[in-house]
């Protein structure tokens, strides 16, 4: 019937999963999509469930595990730590300032850039990192322990090859179509 979805269609909601109603089971992409969407939402809410478990407020965790992977000196700038923690800048300026009163984190002048600042854990915030690496280490078994050494091994590369930036090489319209430009409207001056 036109109009209709079937759970063989490619279109409509039927579309989203495979032909016995499972996620991902058809291997559309789109179908496909939707199941990498709600793995990720799992995992969100998994580490937001953490970081309340820690006292923390929903989206700290992110910003205080970045900065634990951030090497020895645990210094980043706000902008990268940012893109780290895969938040906008407004967003992080503001998580800052909570993770600052809370005395989990400082900002610091850059010793590299006398415009610039850094921001590192403090002791608070280095023993709380490490308290949560603990126990999303244990979570994180317990989602992928379902899988063996050789899915886990699968899942890395394909993850991997999914996660490379377009090359300079593919055609201008894929490179679009992965990664589609936002219009943004010019913002009004004030009066």
């Amino acid at each position: 019937m036109p109009g209709k979805s079937t759970p063989s269609d490619s279109s409509g909601a039927a579309g989203l999963f495979g032909s016995d109603g499972s996620r991902g089971a058809d291997g559309s992409p789109r179908s496909l999509a939707l199941g990498v969407r709600q793995l990720g939402h799992r995992l969100s809410q998994a580490q937001d469930e953490l970081g309340a478990e820690l006292g923390l407020k929903p989206g700290w965790l992110e910003v205080i595990a970045a900065l634990a992977r951030a090497g020895e000196r645990q210094r980043l700038s706000p902008s990268r730590l940012s893109r780290e923690a895969m938040l906008s800048t407004a967003g992080m300026t503001n998580r800052l300032d909570r993770l600052e009163q809370a005395g989990l984190v400082r900002r610091l002048p850059d010793p590299d850039d006398r415009r610039g600042i850094l921001v590192e854990l403090t002791d608070a915030g280095r023993e709380l990192a490490e308290a949560a690496g603990d126990a999303e280490s244990r979570a994180s078994r317990r989602l992928f322990d379902r899988l063996d050494a050789s899915e886990r091994a699968e899942l890395a590369r394909i993850t991997g090859k999914l996660l490379e930036a377009p090359t300079a090489g593919e055609p201008a319209e894929q490179r679009a179509s992965l990664f589609p430009a936002r219009r943004v409207a010019p913002r009004r001056r004030r009066r």
